[in-house]
């Protein structure tokens, strides 16, 4: 609604302020003018008849005369009113009302107003309009494994046809313990492309096999494109480099040309640059970005077809910022709600199937796998961690239909929920050291403003999850880390088990809410710590540009691995935070076996209200309401 709000008070504005000058203030301040000269011409009159005046003008020259006392004094007072006048031009500026005084601040004023809808147009228009970046071409590195990557081309000129993909290994493979001089650096194919047609909006992914771990490569398209990939280690090793360390990037929320500036180009993403100029001290895997990596209706929506949403995802590729963060680095994704609409709640209903058009196009085709086939959910394992992608729109009941606390609301569905559980609980091979949630909105609910969009809107359920990610960390060796985005500010959240629970000190939960990326902060802090379930680590809502760097070692002395989050705003280093693995703990204390059974739950209270987890049962039977 911004843009009519907008238009609309320029609509009343133009008009009133030209009223507002026709209504002859600067006849009256002549008139003023004239009245205090002809005061003065009278009084000048009347002192030739004082004696004294008289008097003295004998000593003038012929044809001259002493002014009056009166008319001196009228002639030095007139003009304060001008100088009261002149002071006010700053309130004329910020009011944008005319001034009387002066018709020079009254279009200065003018004229601020209209660069200012001048400017809101640019920002809105130009982009959709002159830019809709249809003849857009690109290749990117989607997900990598230890073994193949996933690439995505993009080619809407069909005499590049066919388009052929090439590879060749540069670097070390050290987990294999391959010198250098056994390479192979000769060009290998990885496939081609023989037709792109509007269908695909001219994209088609390629996966390249066979590759060996721990290893860097060059991929080379016929249409111009190159870059650079590493592949992971396998899992339960850490990378053989120098350093050691397992490193990926996470962040949410990007826009072309948020902040604005009329000098940038309309699809330039600042923050974009803030990422590229860290991309080389890194060395990250991948980059995990947790949704809204297109607004479809952030400052307007211009459609709800599959072309106004395809155009979004093209601009963003088509952004001269681009390249310097995704040559050299591959992306994986997860949905939120602004590649959808606002808030959405609505599963697979009204715009959505016009939205994941172009998300499976752009991002799903080189995502991860799929849990389940047809599904948006995706897990893996590689190095020390294993990750799960949550989907937290496609499956989630209405915001509004139930409290908070109500077994009856779910933002998974049924089966999702389920290969959560289930991934929580799985053992992980020996070296595989944290299991990483990646949630598009806050696991938190000490967002205050619009929570019920969050996992604070789905209480119930988010308990079932502590709970079983409470157990890893009582199983010991394994910790549990959630990686958030959506409310344009950052925050990390310690989730502690009850204190009179099976669970110890060790098994607590940790959440990093990073964002945004490339987009604006919100003027006003929204983020509040009530009670105990929820404990605010560290809060920082300021910053258009944030990302974090989560890095995995585990030292050479230690049973533990250590994970360290170090979060960057506007492309500078502030903050860090270092955790460990719970200890292993043997024995009778292991419940690596035990399954959730109805009732195995004591009751909680949840914002003052019983939590009725003894209806667990109710999550999994065929009977359940929630949605598939």
């Amino acid at each position: 609604h911004f843009p009519p709000v907008v238009y609309t008070a320029l609509a009343i504005y133009i008009p009133a302020f030209v009223a507002r000058v026709l209504e002859d203030p600067f006849q009256k301040l002549l008139a003023k003018k004239f009245d205090a000269a002809v005061e003065g011409s009278t009084d000048s009159h009347d002192s030739q008849k004082n004696p004294s005046v008289v008097a003295r003008s004998h000593s003038l020259p012929n044809g001259s005369s002493f002014p009056s006392t009166e008319s001196n004094e009228s002639i030095v007072e007139e003009p304060a009113p001008l100088a009261e006048d002149r002071s006010h031009a700053l309130r004329t500026v910020l009011t944008g009302l005319p001034n009387p005084a002066s018709i020079t601040w009254s279009l200065v004023t003018a004229a601020i107003n209209l660069a200012l809808a001048a400017m809101v147009t640019d920002l809105i228009y130009r982009g959709p309009i002159w830019h809709p970046s249809h003849d857009v071409s690109f290749a990117r590195v989607g997900f990598v494994s230890d073994h193949s990557a996933k690439i995505l081309v993009r080619e809407p000129e069909i005499t590049h046809l066919p388009i052929y993909v090439s590879y060749r290994q540069v670097g070390r493979s050290h987990s294999l313990g391959i010198d250098s001089g056994s390479i192979d650096h000769a060009w290998k194919s990885a496939g081609q492309i023989f037709w792109l047609t509007s269908g695909t909006d001219y994209t088609s992914a390629v996966i390249i096999s066979r590759l060996r771990s721990d290893s860097v490569y060059e991929y080379a398209v016929s249409n111009n494109h190159t870059g650079l990939f590493t592949t992971a280690p396998s899992a339960g090793l850490l990378p053989h480099d120098s350093s050691g360390t397992y490193t990926f990037l996470t962040s949410s929320c990007i826009k072309p040309r948020f902040p604005y500036s009329p000098f940038s180009h309309p699809l330039s993403i600042p923050g974009l640059r803030n990422l590229a100029k860290w991309i080389p001290d890194l060395h990250a895997q991948f980059m995990l970005f947790l949704g809204d990596f297109i607004y479809i209706d952030v400052p307007k929506r211009f459609g709800t077809d599959i072309e106004s949403y395809r155009r979004e995802y093209r601009q963003v590729y088509a952004s001269p910022d681009w390249l310097s963060v995704s040559q050299n680095l591959p992306w994986i994704h997860v949905l939120d709600d602004h590649e959808i609409a606002n808030d959405w709640d609505g599963n697979t209903t009204g715009v959505y199937q016009a939205a994941v058009d172009p998300w499976e196009l752009y991002h799903t085709s080189v995502n991860p796998p799929e849990v389940r086939p047809g599904t948006s959910y995706f897990s893996f394992t590689q190095g020390p961690a294993s990750f799960f992608l949550m989907d937290t729109r496609r499956y989630r009941s209405p915001e509004y239909e139930a409290p908070p606390e109500s077994y009856e609301k779910t933002m998974l569905g049924r089966h999702q929920l389920a290969d959560l559980l289930s991934w929580l609980r799985r053992p992980e091979p020996a070296g595989v050291s944290w299991k990483i949630i990646a949630s598009s909105i806050p696991f938190t609910k000490n967002w205050r403003f619009g929570n019920q969009d969050t996992w604070a809107g789905y209480l119930f359920e988010r308990e079932l999850i502590l709970r079983a990610m409470w157990d890893v960390g009582l199983r010991g060796g394994v910790g549990v880390v959630i990686l958030s985005g959506d409310r344009h500010e950052f925050a990390a959240t310690a989730f502690p088990p009850p204190s009179d629970g099976k669970w110890p000190l060790s098994a607590t939960v940790h959440e990093f809410s990073t964002s945004p990326l490339s987009q604006f902060y919100l003027p006003i802090r929204t983020y509040q710590q009530r009670d105990t379930d929820d404990v605010c680590i560290r809060y920082i809502p300021d910053g258009n540009s944030k990302f974090g760097a989560v890095e995995i070692t585990k030292p050479a002395a230690s049973d533990q691995s250590v994970l360290k989050f170090r979060l960057f705003v506007e492309g500078e280093e502030s903050w860090s935070y270092v955790l460990t693995t719970p200890p292993n703990f043997l024995g009778s204390h292991s419940i690596a076996t035990k399954e959730l059974q109805p009732g195995a739950i004591k009751p909680q209270k949840v914002l003052g209200r019983p939590l009725a987890v003894n209806k667990a049962s109710f999550l999994f039977n065929e009977r359940s309401p929630y949605p598939s």
